[in-house]
């Protein structure tokens, strides 16, 4: 499974939306959308640095860099260098 359908199926099983169409793109906000709420954001950065064995730095932990997907696979693949 890519590294983008991993992190979808992680969101989509967290929704706090109880809606069978919730539609989201890549670049879609999760937190601004509604989708999901900010207790989330520590679940979701948990779950990054286990799923893709690394580890996110001090500087990086901050709620823009985990709003999309687009944005947790660029904190991913930043992490990985």
């Amino acid at each position: 499974m890519e590294t983008k359908d991993k992190i979808r199926k992680f969101i989509e099983s967290n929704l706090i939306v109880f809606n069978d169409e919730v539609i989201f793109s890549d670049s879609d906000n999760i937190f601004e959308k509604g989708f999901v709420n900010s207790l989330f954001a520590m679940k979701l950065l948990n779950y990054v640095e286990s799923e893709f064995n690394i580890s996110v730095n001090n500087e990086d932990i901050d709620i823009s860099n985990f709003s999309s997907i687009d944005n947790i696979i660029n904190l991913i693949n930043k992490n990985r260098n």
